[in-house]
């Protein structure tokens, strides 16, 4: 049986949010114990809950929205890689301990992965545009974060979502690592087909290619 990495957080009542999102609830509509021939509810929550794709639409005024992001992007190898970095942003040298090169998908493991869903990280690491722009010189299509943002938290100009947009690759957050060894995978992450959304929580699971 082929192994599967699932490195998707649960989506709970309890699972943080960016602040001031919105959290995830639960609305019940139809309840057998009440009935009803089936249990029926009513999902809230932000596009950005958890495990999640940005769609160019949440940063750029006329990007496009999770239902036309490019699902070629979110399917294939991908290359986990850990970091000992704990805050700041990420730069090439940060990477010396591996070689990228012939890869296509960046799924970076820092110290977020090992936060409960309940915890919100005091810091993060991002990619610098540095990093971005070397990436898509070696043709990758995606950078992965187990961290919430691709930028610093109190970022304005968000310079790491523009580079990705910018060398016109797409990248994923809110990834969870632990457990997963560094290595070569396939990747599974796609969006759903939602229009005028700015982003959308993914079902991210990884299988090592050698089962593939």
């Amino acid at each position: 049986m082929t192994d599967i990495y699932d490195i998707t957080r649960t989506i709970s009542p309890q699972l943080q949010v960016w602040p001031g999102d919105t959290p995830y609830s639960v609305t019940p509509v139809m309840q057998m114990t009440e009935g009803s021939s089936v249990n029926l509810v009513t999902l809230i929550t932000t596009a950005h809950v958890g495990t999640h794709a940005d769609a160019y639409y949440h940063y750029t005024l006329n990007g496009a929205y999770a239902d036309k992001m490019p699902l070629e992007a979110y399917i294939g190898p991908a290359r986990v890689v850990t970091v000992s970095k704990r805050e700041g942003p990420l730069v090439p040298e940060d990477f010396a301990h591996v070689d990228l090169r012939g890869g296509q998908r960046l799924l970076v493991h820092s110290s977020s992965s090992d936060l409960p869903d309940n915890a919100w990280p005091e810091a993060i690491v991002y990619p610098s545009p540095e990093l971005i722009a070397w990436l898509a010189s070696m043709h990758y299509v995606l950078i992965g974060m187990d961290s919430p943002s691709v930028d610093a938290f109190d970022s304005k100009d968000l310079p790491g979502h523009n580079a990705i947009c910018a060398h016109g690759m797409v990248n994923l957050e809110g990834l969870i690592l632990r457990n997963v060894p560094d290595g070569d995978y396939e990747l599974v992450a796609l969006p759903l087909k939602l229009d005028l959304a700015c982003g959308s929580p993914v079902r991210a699971i990884l299988r090592p290619l050698s089962q593939t």
